[in-house]
């Protein structure tokens, strides 16, 4: 599966999340350009990525930080 992300690296907090089948690759990179344009055209900075997982359990294991805050995460590692 692909995970199309755009987080506020500010607050630390996912604005919007799409899935796509890992069949629509290409899609999902065009959603996920048109959406960064979008984005910079309108000033606003977020982060946006497209990231691939077996599962959303998997990818939340990989990539904690966009899903828990960070004393929660540091926290886990003490």
């Amino acid at each position: 599966m692909i995970f199309l992300i755009e987080y506020n690296r500010r607050p630390g907090t996912i604005v919007s999340s799409r899935t796509f089948n890992s069949s629509q690759r290409e899609e999902a990179q065009t959603v996920r350009l048109n959406l960064e344009l979008d984005l910079n055209h309108r000033g606003v900075d977020h982060e946006v990525v497209l990231l691939e997982a077996e599962t959303e359990t998997a990818l939340r294991l990989t990539h904690r930080r966009y899903f828990e805050d960070l004393r929660h995460i540091l926290k886990s590692w003490g």
